[in-house]
């Protein structure tokens, strides 16, 4: 039992046995944060710490930072420190781990406690403030350690390899429910591209080629630059050839060649006739030299 404890273990505690043994105590406090220290308890140890963070904080404050709010969840496993909207856990100090706890005797809104980390296995002080509750949050993790050795004798010892246990799944429990959001935050991420690169390369950004414009017949309209072209109609069809003119001579329905007297010869009527057909000829070679 470290100092912080001995000179209340004489004292009766505030809490039930029930409330931290089966359930946990909660209390809100700010946050100044945690710093490495070369120790696992001692008074000049954790003042020296407090200090470090006070000042690191004093200029986060100048900087428009403020200090963050926690809770504390205070149990026989240990404390818990959680975001107090979300409730996610922040840090998890397990109490065989937690080495030395105290309050500030010269700042009555400060208390502290040296816990081992898990993974570094390095001593970090935690450093809070609470403006009513220092000393009351300090008991309760005395009072909280009291019961955990209580029944360490109780169980001869087992229960602390069942605490171990139990805490180590909470761990693994944190651990993974932190993976899922790291990869739910990836997967809505590769959504959110999808769905700009399908908007960036919709063709509805692009010109349709536009089709010829027909008439109420569904027929394209006569055009003598477009006549050979191959352009389908509506329906998909394509337009019959038009066909190309003839260099030979038209016949009538009886297969007889059209009668042209001009080009008729001079043999082919009588003399009278002839006479007229020439002179016409003759007028229509002067109305057309006129011309």
């Amino acid at each position: 039992m470290n100092r912080a404890f001995s000179r209340k273990k004489d004292k009766t505690w505030m809490h039930t046995p029930e409330a931290l043994s089966k359930h946990y105590i909660p209390y809100n406090a700010k946050f100044l944060g945690s710093t490495e220290v070369e120790q696992p308890k001692g008074t000049e140890v954790v003042r020296d710490a407090v200090r470090k963070l006070k000042f690191a904080r004093h200029i986060k404050k100048s900087e428009g930072q403020k200090i963050p709010k926690v809770e504390l969840q205070i149990s026989i496993y240990g404390v818990k420190i959680l975001e107090p909207k979300t409730k996610e856990v922040q840090h998890n100090c397990q109490l065989h781990r937690i080495s030395f706890c105290a309050d500030d005797k010269t700042d009555k809104r400060i208390f502290t406690f040296i816990c081992k980390d898990s993974e570094s296995n390095k001593h970090l002080c935690y450093v809070f403030d609470s403006e009513k509750c220092a000393e009351e949050i300090t008991l309760t993790i005395g009072q909280a350690f009291d019961l955990a050795y209580r029944k360490f004798l109780e169980s001869g010892g087992k229960d602390v390899e069942t605490r171990k246990q139990i805490a180590g799944l909470q761990k693994r429990i944190q651990d993974l429910e932190t993976e899922n959001m790291e990869l739910k935050n990836k997967v809505q991420d590769l959504e959110n591209q999808l769905r700009i690169t399908q908007v960036s390369t919709s063709p509805a950004g692009s010109v349709a080629p536009r089709s010829p414009s027909t008439d109420v017949f569904d027929m394209i309209p006569f055009s003598p630059v477009s006549d050979q072209c191959s352009v389908p109609t509506r329906n998909g069809t394509q337009p019959p050839p038009v066909p190309s003119r003839s260099t030979e001579i038209k016949r009538d329905l009886f297969g007889a060649e059209p009668f042209d007297p001009f080009n008729c010869g001079a043999g082919d009527f009588p003399p009278d006739i002839q006479s007229k057909l020439d002179e016409m000829q003759r007028q229509r070679w002067r109305g057309s030299k006129w011309d």
